[in-house]
């Protein structure tokens, strides 16, 4: 089986460098017309250029594929609206790769307001954007493909990262209920956590270790997840070829009678409240009331 994306069209959003870059050219390489959208920035976000939007453009033409820049702020909704608006006039619906990020790192005691809202409104705010004004056409046609980027940072944690870390763990909360809403139009969300060598990372890691996580590396797990046959609401990690789903889990648990709702209780009993043995992963929020007034019930003698 090859996955191929011929009269499909994707949207990739910070695909001026990295990441964006070698999902863009990837997705060309196998027939998808690219809005490659860069707003142009440095990697706090400030500045503004389209070169770089406009190179990865040209990489694409000279290899004969078919792509359009675009400098369209992902914090900016009327710019964003107005990019997918321009790509489905001239080239028909769309699906989206969201990667678009920016990195102000501090430790908590000294990050600014002003940096904890600017990597949201990037990150999170703009990826909602983003997938907002693709999300009408998606239903009138009842096809759609999103992959969003996450981050371990978000999802495991990471010093100095607090602005970026809940940033992109709301990633996972907004794939969860897009997911859960599309599926009868079948409108599959995804999410992505790559880890690879990138302007983000390059000063985190020795060049022995950058060598290895080349983009490309992550390029086919996002493929995959835009494909015609991709799964929906999954956590894929991807970096230096490795690949593999990430599950949020959650214990079987107890139930305590009323004499022991006490923390003191809670502290006697966390060994087997916390017992991973039965853990599992819930496919909604209601899966998570009706275990617990189950086992409630169960304690009780109550038949539902």
């Amino acid at each position: 089986m090859t996955i191929r994306f011929d009269g499909r069209v994707a949207i990739v959003t910070g695909a001026g460098n990295g990441l964006g870059r070698a999902h863009a050219l990837g997705l060309a390489s196998r027939g998808a017309k690219v809005v490659v959208n860069d707003f142009g920035g440095a990697r706090d976000g400030t500045g503004a250029s389209l070169s770089p939007a406009e190179t990865v453009v040209e990489e694409i033409r000279k290899a004969g594929g078919t792509a359009m820049a675009d400098g369209a702020d992902v914090s900016n909704f009327e710019q964003v609206t107005a990019m997918i608006e321009r790509a489905t006039k001239e080239w028909g619906s769309v699906d989206l790769c969201a990667n678009a990020g920016i990195l102000r790192d501090k430790s908590f005691g000294k990050l600014e307001v002003a940096d904890f809202q600017k990597v949201l409104d990037v990150h999170l705010v703009g990826t909602f954007y983003c997938c907002k004004a693709a999300w009408a056409g998606m239903r009138d046609r009842n096809y759609g493909r999103i992959v969003l980027t996450t981050s371990s940072s978000g999802l495991f944690g990471n010093f100095g990262q607090a602005n970026y870390g809940a940033a992109k763990a709301g990633m996972v909360g907004l794939m969860n209920v897009l997911a859960e809403e599309g599926r009868k139009n079948n409108i599959r969300v995804n999410t992505i956590s790559p880890t690879a060598a990138t302007r983000m990372t390059e000063e985190l890691l020795p060049p022995q270790a950058l060598a290895l996580m080349k983009p490309e590396a992550i390029t086919p797990a996002v493929e995959y997840m835009l494909s015609e046959d991709a799964p929906t609401r999954t956590i894929m990690g991807a970096g230096a070829g490795s690949f593999a789903v990430i599950k949020i889990l959650e214990t079987e648990g107890i139930n305590l009678p009323p004499s022991e709702w006490t923390p003191d209780a809670i502290a006697a009993h966390f060994a087997e409240i916390s017992d991973m043995s039965k853990a599992r992963a819930l496919q909604g929020a209601f899966e998570q009331t009706q275990k617990y007034v189950a086992q409630a019930a169960a304690r009780a003698g109550i038949k539902l």
